[in-house]
């Protein structure tokens, strides 16, 4: 469960701390209120990527910290990261002013893979059109694996899967050294010195095609960026006179209105963005210096690398460390290889036998369960709305084994009576997509432990009994799990065990969003404000008091 959230210095963020509790967590606020920004900033705990834009105060680093309540079924992983397991769990990034960031867990520094690993089984945030993983192979086994308690079946499945892909790596890699052995020896000793005069341990291949690239066009370079930089410093018509000029006559105007107030605060923030620009080009243009020797240096060593991924049918400089440690090895015997393909093939054989049956048991219990999503899936859209819709789920035998199984998904879907199913990425519509997804995440919260479930406005587009219905199943799958939702709907709102609300406010002049826990009259208050507009009229706050019951 997330407990927690604590952010500092992240875009309108000041900073900001919140409590969370179990059950159904409501969000609102005006659009444009931060809460986008917030959401921003939790996919940072995701491991997704960092923007030294997102930091407000330059000079400070920013900071997202979550503390989840764990139990002991995440020991293993602590134990297998050397890591602290501690049951309040604290995941933390920092995006530093230099534009690198860290991330740690109960801070132990660790690598964005790591962070990655975790938080994922942590928490699971869908938006309203992040729905394009209902289409793939992989969500649709889940679907069904979870209906038909495959769990341990299918654990047990992939580790045998795993251990049968590296067999046939194995094997086709002594192959292929069996056929090397029967090369001339002097042959290998020739490719062997001819990647190692290279030093490829030192050699970046990227830093040398962008080296390259600036020396090919250092001329232009200076010329276009000279020209840039003149014209903007250029005294009284230069860009920065008028920027300058503009400036102070936006700041002149500003305190007429909030909307001049707003323009000057937005230019001011895109004219500090603009210097910052030309001083990076000034930087830039000060490494750029025109040099034969190198460039002479620098096309032969590309030449010849480029030469040698021809020779060996590579993309990439570790490919050719990689061939060339093979080369410098102990050459094996061509009989040593024989007798290890032969075991690696029997090896593969015995594995195949355990794949079949453990392939069999999955398919048998997925094709039981069938029947029993679809009748669930049918029950739920229809309360969702969606009354004609009709869903199933095509299994079919596969030649080969794949991370699943021996058989194949397809998903289908049809919204309206009288036309055939079809697969759902093909026969579903905008606006049927988050009614599916909230449909297919109850039904696998009722057969899987999920993480906390953060849902950013996938109740868009509907009202009425439809908005009903929805705050309902939130409330529902809310009873044995943590569930996070944004929402504009009063009907989904009513039904929060706990709710906050996203502001946005001007302090000390400076535009800032923080939220805010509601008490009960807030709630009531900002439930009827959800019906009525901005002014809360006495039928809203009785239709309010009937919504939250």
């Amino acid at each position: 469960m997330l407990s927690r959230i604590y952010i500092k210095n992240f875009a309108l963020i000041d900073t900001l701390e919140v409590s969370l509790k179990n059950g159904l967590q409501v969000i609102t606020g005006e659009t444009g209120a931060g809460k986008s920004i917030i959401l921003g900033a939790l996919r940072l705990i995701l491991g997704e990527r960092a923007d030294v834009k997102s930091i407000a105060k330059t000079e400070e680093k920013s900071v997202v910290e979550t503390e989840f309540n764990l139990n002991n079924q995440f020991k293993k992983f602590f134990i297998e990261n050397d890591l602290d397991y501690e049951l309040q769990t604290i995941i933390r990034r920092e995006i530093l002013p230099s534009g690198k960031s860290r991330a740690f867990i109960n801070d132990v520094p660790v690598t964005l893979d790591v962070l990655r690993e975790l938080s994922s089984q942590l928490i699971d945030i869908h938006s309203q059109f992040e729905t394009s993983n209902l289409f793939t192979s992989e969500y649709q086994f889940k679907i069904i694996d979870g209906l038909s308690e495959n769990k341990t079946i299918i654990e047990e499945y992939q580790q045998n899967f795993s251990d049968f892909q590296n067999l046939k790596l194995h094997l086709k890699k002594l192959r292929t050294q069996l056929s090397e052995s029967t090369k001339e020896s002097d042959y290998k000793e020739f490719l062997l010195n001819e990647l190692t005069e290279l030093k490829l341990d030192d050699v970046d291949y990227e830093d040398i095609q962008n080296q390259l690239s600036i020396q090919e066009n250092a001329g232009m370079i200076s010329e276009n960026v000279g020209q840039i930089l003149s014209r903007f410093h250029q005294e009284e018509i230069g860009m920065l006179s008028f920027f300058n000029e503009v400036k102070s006559k936006l700041s002149k105007i500003s305190e007429i209105s909030t909307s001049f107030a707003e323009l000057d605060e937005r230019f001011e923030t895109s004219f500090v963005e603009i210097k910052d620009i030309i001083s990076e080009l000034e930087n830039e243009a000060e490494r750029v210096e025109i040099n034969p020797e190198n460039l002479l240096y620098l096309t032969d060593l590309n030449n010849k690398i480029n030469a040698l991924y021809l020779k060996h049918n590579v993309s990439d400089v570790s490919e050719l460390i990689d061939i060339r440690n093979e080369l410098a090895g102990d050459q094996k015997g061509a009989s040593d290889l024989e007798e290890q393909i032969a075991e690696t093939e029997e090896n593969i054989v015995q594995k195949e036998k355990i794949l079949q049956s453990l392939a069999g048991r999955l398919s048998k219990n997925r094709h039981k369960n069938v029947a029993v999503f679809v009748k669930k899936a049918e029950g739920l859209l229809k309360q969702l709305g969606l009354e004609k819709a009709k869903v199933d789920i095509e299994l079919e035998d596969a030649q080969e084994f794949n991370p699943f199984g021996k058989e194949t998904i397809q998903l289908l879907f049809q919204a309206n009576s009288g036309f055939p199913l079809k697969p759902i990425q093909t026969a579903i519509s905008g606006g049927e997509r988050s009614r599916v997804m909230l449909a297919v995440k109850k039904i696998i919260a009722e057969s899987d432990e999920l993480p906390t479930l953060i849902l950013d406005e996938i109740d868009t587009g509907v009202s009425g009994k439809v908005a009903e219905e929805i705050g309902n199943l939130m409330r529902e799958m809310s009873v044995d799990m943590q569930l996070i939702v944004i929402s504009h709907l009063a009907q989904v709102a009513a039904k929060g065990n706990n709710n906050y609300k996203v502001v946005k406010q001007d302090v000390s002049g400076k535009t800032q969003s923080t939220i805010i826990p509601l008490n009960d009259a807030e709630k009531l208050n900002e439930i009827a404000q959800l019906l009525s507009g901005s002014k809360i009229t006495e039928a809203a706050l009785a239709q309010a008091k009937e919504l939250i019951g």
